[in-house]
């Protein structure tokens, strides 16, 4: 009875302490916040939950797989048969003195080493297929990038519109009480109460826009990757670039995927041409025979070869040796791309830096300093309510355009990184 007793203690203490985890934890969990993810975070989540890449990458596995089928040699063929049959004689003596068995065994014998060659051109398209994956995560790592910057407009929009609503509500309720002491007229508190609309609707939109850029981007990175409520993190700001155009271009010719892929290309319509000339070649078949007759057991050798008078696989050929012409073209092109690629993507990156370097250079102070003297001088009388709205709005939409140059930079210089192909500029 006593243990039993004890044994009760125990148990309540137990749920006690199982209630008192239940209560304590999910508050810890609350203060937590919701998950914050950096942009190098942000893509290699993406490299590896994106669905379209993890299905793009099954393309060189079922290359792997076409490798194990260029390398298979001919399988040998059973011959077998049995003539002179009688259903009124099926006697031991007749099947073995009348009756006639064959058994025989053939075997393509391949000429022109055909299975190295099969196996040499399936080789070439698995490393192409490589790199064109490899250039289908480039352009992942820079659209991840531009959905990560437009998130950070968002959110700076956002914060943007929120303080400027609490600014402009002090000076909404500053005016209300200036029209009950009948300091103002109840057509500028009326005005002034209005405008306050635009300010809240901002902030709606801002909201709307943050929620969307955020589900957006949780596509990319992979649904079921991360929470709902998930954020991004990182400095919203003008970062500057050093290095000249040349020196990127270089970098790109030896970094790009697209690159080796085209040169993996040329490489892989060689290897076709190699295939096509060895498959001009003709096989031999031999057969091996096992024959019982009259009570002769005999054996049989047989071979056969096709006679190339028609057909030595000219078309083929012909074609796989065009196909090392285009395969050649579309290297050169996909070569001037990249350097083309990577010229227009540092001009757009100079010209928004310049561009950012002018609001950077005095321009938002102006405007600061414009919207806070017209508030400062009509809250004392010495301006009217248009002056001071007027300045608002010029700040609002200095503010908002610094915002929206800052991130065309931001995505400048992520085109710049996807056009050299590497995350780390010179």
């Amino acid at each position: 009875m006593r243990v039993k007793a004890l044994s009760r203690k125990t148990c309540l203490h137990g749920l006690v302490v199982l209630i008192g985890l239940a209560v304590v934890l999910p508050a810890e969990a609350q203060t937590q916040g919701p998950v914050k993810i950096t942009l190098d975070e942000a893509i290699q989540m993406a490299l590896q939950h994106n669905h379209n890449i993890l299905a793009a990458r099954t393309t060189i596995q079922q290359s792997q797989a076409g490798e194990i089928t260029a390398n298979l040699r001919p399988d040998p063929t059973l011959l077998g048969d049995a003539e002179y049959l009688s259903p009124t004689h099926l006697n031991t003596d007749y099947l073995s003195n009348s009756s006639e068995f064959d058994l025989g065994i053939s075997y393509l014998f391949e000429r022109g080493r055909k299975r190295q060659h099969r196996l040499l051109a399936a080789k070439d398209i698995t490393a192409q297929t490589r790199s064109l994956v490899a250039d289908n995560e480039r352009s992942l790592s820079f659209n991840v990038a531009s959905l990560f910057v437009g998130v950070q407009l968002a959110e700076s929009t956002l914060e943007l519109a929120e303080k400027d609503l609490r600014s402009f509500q002090q000076t909404v309720d500053l005016s209300e009480l200036s029209y009950k002491a009948g300091a103002s007229s109840e057509d500028d508190y009326l005005k002034i109460k209005l405008q306050l609309l635009q300010f809240e609707t901002d902030v709606q939109q801002a909201l709307l826009v943050k929620a969307q850029a955020l589900s957006d981007l949780r596509q990319l990175l992979g649904y079921e990757s991360v929470s709902e409520d998930y954020d991004v993190a990182g400095v919203f700001d003008y970062q500057p670039l050093k290095g000249n155009v040349e020196d990127m271009q270089m970098k790109a010719l030896q970094n790009r995927p697209d690159l080796r892929a085209g040169q993996q290309g040329v490489t892989a319509a060689k290897s076709q041409y190699g295939l096509q000339k060895a498959i001009g070649k003709r096989d031999v078949t031999g057969q091996v025979n096992y024959t019982h007759t009259g009570g002769v057991n005999t054996a049989s050798l047989f071979g056969s070869i096709q006679l190339p008078i028609f057909d030595r696989n000219q078309g083929e050929i012909l074609r796989a040796s065009y196909a090392i012409t285009q395969a050649e073209e579309q290297e050169k092109a996909t070569n001037g791309q990249a350097l083309t690629d990577v010229r227009d993507a540092y001009e757009g990156l100079r010209t928004n830096d310049r561009v950012v370097t002018l609001f950077r250079s005095g321009y938002l102070d102006v405007a600061q300093k414009d919207r806070d003297i017209s508030e400062y001088a009509y809250k004392r009388g010495a301006a009217s309510l248009l002056n001071f709205l007027d300045a608002e709005r010029s700040y609002r939409a200095t503010q908002l355009a610094y915002r929206q140059a800052l991130a065309s930079y931001l995505l400048a210089l992520e085109q710049l990184r996807e056009a050299v192909g590497v995350r780390n500029l010179p």
